[in-house]
Protein backbone atom coordinates (compact mmCIF):
# COMPACT_ATOMS: atom_id res chain seq x y z
CA UNK A 1 0.00 0.00 0.00
CA UNK A 2 1.29 3.47 -0.87
CA UNK A 3 -0.24 6.88 -0.21
CA UNK A 4 0.46 9.87 -2.41
CA UNK A 5 -1.22 12.85 -4.06
CA UNK A 6 -2.18 13.40 -7.67
CA UNK A 7 -2.10 16.90 -9.13
CA UNK A 8 -4.89 17.98 -11.48
CA UNK A 9 -3.80 21.52 -12.23
CA UNK A 10 -3.85 23.40 -8.92
CA UNK A 11 -5.88 20.67 -7.19
CA UNK A 12 -4.14 17.94 -5.21
CA UNK A 13 -6.13 14.72 -4.75
CA UNK A 14 -5.35 12.19 -2.05
CA UNK A 15 -4.58 8.82 -3.63
CA UNK A 16 -3.85 5.35 -2.29
CA UNK A 17 -2.53 2.48 -4.40
CA UNK A 18 -3.11 -1.11 -3.35
CA UNK A 19 -0.98 -3.68 -5.20
CA UNK A 20 -2.54 -6.87 -6.47
CA UNK A 21 -1.90 -10.05 -4.48
CA UNK A 22 1.38 -11.69 -5.45
CA UNK A 23 -0.37 -14.69 -7.03
CA UNK A 24 -2.94 -12.65 -8.99
CA UNK A 25 -3.11 -12.91 -12.80
CA UNK A 26 -1.30 -9.92 -14.30
CA UNK A 27 -3.97 -8.86 -16.79
CA UNK A 28 -6.91 -8.06 -14.52
CA UNK A 29 -8.36 -4.55 -14.52
CA UNK A 30 -7.80 -2.75 -11.20
CA UNK A 31 -10.51 -1.65 -8.82
CA UNK A 32 -11.09 2.12 -8.53
CA UNK A 33 -12.96 3.10 -5.36
CA UNK A 34 -15.30 6.12 -5.39
CA UNK A 35 -16.45 7.23 -1.94
CA UNK A 36 -19.76 8.42 -0.52
CA UNK A 37 -20.86 12.01 0.11
CA UNK A 38 -18.96 12.24 3.40
CA UNK A 39 -16.26 9.70 2.60
CA UNK A 40 -12.52 9.73 1.98
CA UNK A 41 -9.62 7.36 1.47
CA UNK A 42 -9.38 6.72 5.21
CA UNK A 43 -13.11 6.25 5.75
CA UNK A 44 -13.11 3.10 3.62
CA UNK A 45 -10.81 1.67 6.34
CA UNK A 46 -9.42 -1.73 5.31
CA UNK A 47 -12.23 -2.82 3.01
CA UNK A 48 -10.52 -1.87 -0.28
CA UNK A 49 -7.53 -4.02 0.67
CA UNK A 50 -9.72 -6.98 1.60
CA UNK A 51 -11.66 -6.68 -1.66
CA UNK A 52 -8.45 -6.49 -3.68
CA UNK A 53 -7.36 -9.72 -2.00
CA UNK A 54 -10.74 -11.38 -2.55
CA UNK A 55 -10.81 -10.47 -6.24
CA UNK A 56 -7.09 -10.81 -7.04
CA UNK A 57 -6.78 -7.24 -8.30
CA UNK A 58 -4.89 -4.04 -7.62
CA UNK A 59 -6.80 -1.03 -6.36
CA UNK A 60 -6.83 2.75 -6.41
CA UNK A 61 -8.63 4.73 -3.71
CA UNK A 62 -9.27 8.45 -4.25
CA UNK A 63 -10.56 11.33 -2.11
CA UNK A 64 -12.51 13.83 -4.19
CA UNK A 65 -11.65 17.53 -3.88
CA UNK A 66 -12.82 18.86 -0.54
CA UNK A 67 -12.58 15.47 1.20
CA UNK A 68 -9.94 13.66 3.20
CA UNK A 69 -6.49 15.13 2.57
CA UNK A 70 -7.37 16.48 -0.89
CA UNK A 71 -7.38 20.20 -1.66
CA UNK A 72 -10.34 22.06 -0.18
CA UNK A 73 -13.06 23.79 -2.17
CA UNK A 74 -12.88 27.52 -1.56
CA UNK A 75 -15.85 29.31 0.04
CA UNK A 76 -17.91 26.12 -0.02
CA UNK A 77 -21.12 27.85 1.10
CA UNK A 78 -20.75 30.87 -1.17
CA UNK A 79 -22.09 31.37 -4.68
CA UNK A 80 -21.01 28.78 -7.26
CA UNK A 81 -18.34 30.14 -9.61
CA UNK A 82 -15.14 29.31 -11.46
CA UNK A 83 -11.88 30.84 -10.25
CA UNK A 84 -9.23 32.31 -12.60
CA UNK A 85 -7.15 29.12 -12.28
CA UNK A 86 -10.11 27.02 -13.42
CA UNK A 87 -11.11 25.63 -10.02
CA UNK A 88 -14.74 25.47 -9.02
CA UNK A 89 -15.55 27.45 -5.89
CA UNK A 90 -18.62 27.99 -3.76
CA UNK A 91 -21.63 25.72 -3.39
CA UNK A 92 -21.85 22.61 -5.49
CA UNK A 93 -24.38 22.78 -8.30
CA UNK A 94 -26.90 19.97 -8.92
CA UNK A 95 -24.67 18.58 -11.69
CA UNK A 96 -21.73 18.01 -9.34
CA UNK A 97 -21.78 14.23 -9.75
CA UNK A 98 -21.76 14.61 -13.54
CA UNK A 99 -18.77 16.93 -13.18
CA UNK A 100 -16.92 14.29 -11.16
CA UNK A 101 -17.92 11.43 -13.49
CA UNK A 102 -17.34 13.08 -16.85
CA UNK A 103 -14.62 15.67 -16.20
CA UNK A 104 -12.58 14.75 -13.11
CA UNK A 105 -12.58 10.94 -13.17
CA UNK A 106 -11.40 10.61 -16.80
CA UNK A 107 -8.45 12.88 -15.97
CA UNK A 108 -7.61 10.82 -12.89
CA UNK A 109 -7.77 7.55 -14.82
CA UNK A 110 -5.54 8.94 -17.54
CA UNK A 111 -2.96 10.05 -14.99
CA UNK A 112 -2.83 6.67 -13.24
CA UNK A 113 -2.88 4.92 -16.66
CA UNK A 114 -6.04 2.91 -16.00
CA UNK A 115 -8.06 2.72 -19.20
CA UNK A 116 -10.96 0.39 -18.34
CA UNK A 117 -11.30 0.11 -14.56
CA UNK A 118 -13.62 -1.87 -12.37
CA UNK A 119 -15.45 0.99 -10.65
CA UNK A 120 -16.47 0.35 -7.04
CA UNK A 121 -18.76 3.15 -5.87
CA UNK A 122 -20.70 3.76 -2.66
CA UNK A 123 -23.67 6.17 -2.38
CA UNK A 124 -22.65 9.40 -4.17
CA UNK A 125 -19.62 7.50 -5.46
CA UNK A 126 -21.95 4.83 -6.83
CA UNK A 127 -23.89 7.47 -8.73
CA UNK A 128 -20.65 8.91 -10.11
CA UNK A 129 -19.65 5.39 -11.21
CA UNK A 130 -22.99 4.88 -13.00
CA UNK A 131 -22.75 8.20 -14.84
CA UNK A 132 -19.18 7.45 -15.91
CA UNK A 133 -20.10 3.94 -17.07
CA UNK A 134 -23.02 5.32 -19.09
CA UNK A 135 -20.57 7.36 -21.18
CA UNK A 136 -17.26 5.45 -21.02
CA UNK A 137 -16.21 1.83 -21.39
CA UNK A 138 -15.33 0.15 -18.09
CA UNK A 139 -14.36 -3.41 -17.32
CA UNK A 140 -17.26 -3.56 -14.84
CA UNK A 141 -19.17 -1.40 -12.40
CA UNK A 142 -20.15 -2.31 -8.82
CA UNK A 143 -22.43 0.11 -7.00
CA UNK A 144 -23.44 -0.01 -3.36
CA UNK A 145 -26.48 2.05 -2.25
CA UNK A 146 -26.61 4.09 -5.46
CA UNK A 147 -28.84 7.13 -6.02
CA UNK A 148 -30.48 7.17 -9.44
CA UNK A 149 -33.07 9.72 -8.32
CA UNK A 150 -33.90 11.73 -5.20
CA UNK A 151 -36.39 10.16 -2.76
CA UNK A 152 -38.12 11.74 0.22
CA UNK A 153 -36.39 9.22 2.52
CA UNK A 154 -33.01 10.48 1.30
CA UNK A 155 -33.86 14.11 1.95
CA UNK A 156 -35.20 13.33 5.44
CA UNK A 157 -32.06 11.41 6.41
CA UNK A 158 -29.76 14.11 5.05
CA UNK A 159 -31.70 16.74 7.02
CA UNK A 160 -31.20 14.56 10.12
CA UNK A 161 -27.47 14.40 9.33
CA UNK A 162 -27.39 18.21 9.37
CA UNK A 163 -28.84 18.24 12.88
CA UNK A 164 -26.38 15.55 13.97
CA UNK A 165 -23.51 17.62 12.58
CA UNK A 166 -24.63 20.75 14.41
CA UNK A 167 -25.61 19.28 17.78
CA UNK A 168 -24.83 15.56 18.12
CA UNK A 169 -21.09 15.19 17.64
CA UNK A 170 -21.01 14.16 13.99
CA UNK A 171 -18.64 17.03 13.22
CA UNK A 172 -16.12 15.78 15.76
CA UNK A 173 -16.34 12.21 14.48
CA UNK A 174 -15.76 13.30 10.88
CA UNK A 175 -12.94 15.72 11.72
CA UNK A 176 -10.41 12.89 12.06
CA UNK A 177 -10.93 11.99 8.39
CA UNK A 178 -11.05 15.41 6.68
CA UNK A 179 -8.59 18.30 6.71
CA UNK A 180 -11.52 20.66 6.02
CA UNK A 181 -14.37 18.96 7.82
CA UNK A 182 -16.82 21.84 7.41
CA UNK A 183 -16.13 22.01 3.70
CA UNK A 184 -16.59 18.25 3.35
CA UNK A 185 -19.90 18.28 5.18
CA UNK A 186 -21.54 21.40 3.83
CA UNK A 187 -20.71 20.84 0.18
CA UNK A 188 -22.65 17.57 0.34
CA UNK A 189 -25.42 18.57 2.71
CA UNK A 190 -26.25 21.90 1.09
CA UNK A 191 -26.63 20.57 -2.43
CA UNK A 192 -28.72 17.57 -1.41
CA UNK A 193 -31.10 19.78 0.57
CA UNK A 194 -31.40 22.41 -2.15
CA UNK A 195 -34.74 22.62 -4.02
CA UNK A 196 -32.92 22.42 -7.36
CA UNK A 197 -31.48 19.00 -6.54
CA UNK A 198 -34.90 17.38 -6.18
CA UNK A 199 -35.01 17.06 -9.97
CA UNK A 200 -31.80 14.97 -10.11
CA UNK A 201 -32.62 11.78 -12.03
CA UNK A 202 -30.27 9.57 -14.09
CA UNK A 203 -32.66 6.70 -14.81
CA UNK A 204 -32.74 7.50 -18.51
CA UNK A 205 -29.02 8.22 -18.70
CA UNK A 206 -27.92 4.88 -17.26
CA UNK A 207 -29.54 3.08 -20.19
CA UNK A 208 -26.21 3.78 -21.89
CA UNK A 209 -24.38 1.28 -19.66
CA UNK A 210 -23.20 -1.68 -21.73
CA UNK A 211 -20.63 -3.23 -19.41
CA UNK A 212 -21.22 -5.67 -16.51
CA UNK A 213 -23.07 -4.06 -13.60
CA UNK A 214 -23.70 -5.26 -10.04
CA UNK A 215 -25.90 -3.19 -7.71
CA UNK A 216 -26.06 -3.87 -3.96
CA UNK A 217 -28.74 -2.39 -1.69
CA UNK A 218 -29.54 -2.87 1.99
CA UNK A 219 -33.22 -3.38 2.73
CA UNK A 220 -32.99 -1.09 5.77
CA UNK A 221 -31.08 1.73 4.06
CA UNK A 222 -32.26 5.05 5.57
CA UNK A 223 -30.97 6.95 2.52
CA UNK A 224 -32.82 5.06 -0.21
CA UNK A 225 -35.41 2.39 -0.95
CA UNK A 226 -35.23 -0.64 -3.23
CA UNK A 227 -36.63 1.58 -5.97
CA UNK A 228 -33.07 2.81 -6.52
CA UNK A 229 -31.77 -0.58 -7.67
CA UNK A 230 -35.06 -1.81 -9.12
CA UNK A 231 -35.28 1.26 -11.37
CA UNK A 232 -31.61 0.79 -12.25
CA UNK A 233 -32.31 -2.82 -13.27
CA UNK A 234 -35.29 -1.68 -15.34
CA UNK A 235 -32.97 0.68 -17.23
CA UNK A 236 -30.11 -1.86 -17.50
CA UNK A 237 -31.78 -5.29 -17.80
CA UNK A 238 -28.47 -7.15 -17.71
CA UNK A 239 -27.62 -5.73 -14.28
CA UNK A 240 -27.20 -8.14 -11.42
CA UNK A 241 -28.82 -7.17 -8.09
CA UNK A 242 -27.99 -8.13 -4.52
CA UNK A 243 -30.55 -7.10 -1.88
CA UNK A 244 -29.37 -7.58 1.68
CA UNK A 245 -31.79 -8.09 4.56
CA UNK A 246 -30.74 -6.60 7.89
CA UNK A 247 -28.47 -4.12 6.13
CA UNK A 248 -28.49 -0.33 6.02
CA UNK A 249 -26.59 2.21 3.94
CA UNK A 250 -23.07 0.77 4.18
CA UNK A 251 -23.17 -2.87 3.03
CA UNK A 252 -19.38 -3.25 2.87
CA UNK A 253 -19.15 -2.49 6.61
CA UNK A 254 -22.35 -4.17 7.74
CA UNK A 255 -22.13 -7.41 5.74
CA UNK A 256 -18.56 -7.56 4.35
CA UNK A 257 -18.46 -11.32 3.85
CA UNK A 258 -21.61 -11.40 1.73
CA UNK A 259 -20.56 -8.31 -0.21
CA UNK A 260 -17.03 -9.56 -0.91
CA UNK A 261 -18.29 -12.98 -1.99
CA UNK A 262 -20.85 -11.45 -4.35
CA UNK A 263 -18.33 -9.05 -5.90
CA UNK A 264 -15.68 -11.77 -6.27
CA UNK A 265 -18.19 -14.04 -8.02
CA UNK A 266 -19.40 -11.22 -10.25
CA UNK A 267 -15.87 -10.24 -11.26
CA UNK A 268 -14.55 -13.78 -11.78
CA UNK A 269 -15.08 -13.70 -15.59
CA UNK A 270 -14.05 -10.03 -15.92
CA UNK A 271 -10.50 -9.34 -17.09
Amino acid sequence: MSDTTLALGPVQLELRHLPAPADAPPDRSPLVFLHEGLGSVAMWRDWPATLCTATGRAGWVISRQGYGRSSPIQDVRGPARTLPDGQRAGRLSPDYMHHEALQVLPRVLARIEVHAPVLIGHSDGATIALIHAAHHHVAACVVLAPHVMVEDISVRSIAEARQAYLTQGLRERLARYHDDVDGAFWQWNDVWLSPEFRAFDIRAEVRGIRDPLLAIQGLQDPYGTLAQVDDLAAAVPAARLLKLAGCGHVPYKEQPEAVNAAIADFLAPVR
